[in-house]
């Protein structure tokens, strides 16, 4: 199946079979065309945690608008940003970066030292705002690669950030959660969404063509 094919296929399923599972195979997949995802200046400035403990999704519940379909779902993806920039995390994605490519380490040292002021002038929360905005690329990715496995999916921003954090100890990690990714396949009697039209505004109005 093509793209398009694929994400009119998928929807935000709102009811999961909690027996069936996700093979590992298949997740990896899902994980890479997120680690895939292009990012500014290539930092890379999020992680993916991923949750299967059935304990663990019971705990981060609380405070979410669908706790049911977390609960069913056969992996919760965290997509967790840096809780700021700083000199040495720059410097150890790019040393990264020239180790990897076979240069030696400084090879971009004009524009590091760029990215250091730039970021330098900016707030905590300045560099939150920027990290989590490069999560939704990630998981926009992701998505896509489920819908290509048939594997449903359900992006949420309704969960309590502090639980998830807290529950995870992601402050310990620097980073702080942005969206969760649900991960399994659709209850079809219980999904209210799955026998339904998918509905998107008109072609037309959508695109705003100068």
């Amino acid at each position: 199946m093509s793209l398009i094919e694929n994400l009119n296929w998928r929807h935000a399923v709102k009811a999961y079979d909690s027996s069936k599972k996700v093979s590992q195979e298949d997740l990896n997949k899902i994980l890479e065309a997120a680690r895939l995802a292009p990012t500014s200046s290539g930092l890379q400035p999020f992680r993916v945690i991923v949750v299967e403990n059935q304990e663990l999704k019971e705990k981060m519940v609380q405070g979410a608008l669908n706790p049911e379909v977390m609960k069913d779902s056969s992996h919760v993806l965290v997509f967790a940003a840096w809780d700021r920039y700083s000199d040495s995390k720059i410097d150890e994605v790019y040393d990264y970066h020239t180790d990897v490519r076979g240069l030696p380490r400084g090879r971009f040292g004009s524009y590091t030292d760029k990215l250091k002021e730039i970021y330098g002038a900016q707030t905590a929360e300045e560099h939150f705002a920027h990290t989590a905005r490069q999560t939704y690329i990630a998981l926009g990715l992701a998505m896509a690669q489920a819908a290509e496995l048939k594997i449903d999916s359900t992006p949420a921003e309704g969960f309590s950030n502090e639980v998830v954090d807290e529950i995870l100890g992601l402050k310990e990690m620097g980073l702080r959660s942005v969206t969760l990714l649900y991960l399994g396949y659709r209850d079809e009697e219980k999904d209210y969404l799955a026998h339904m039209k998918k509905v998107r505004i008109p072609m037309e109005e959508f695109i705003i063509q100068k």
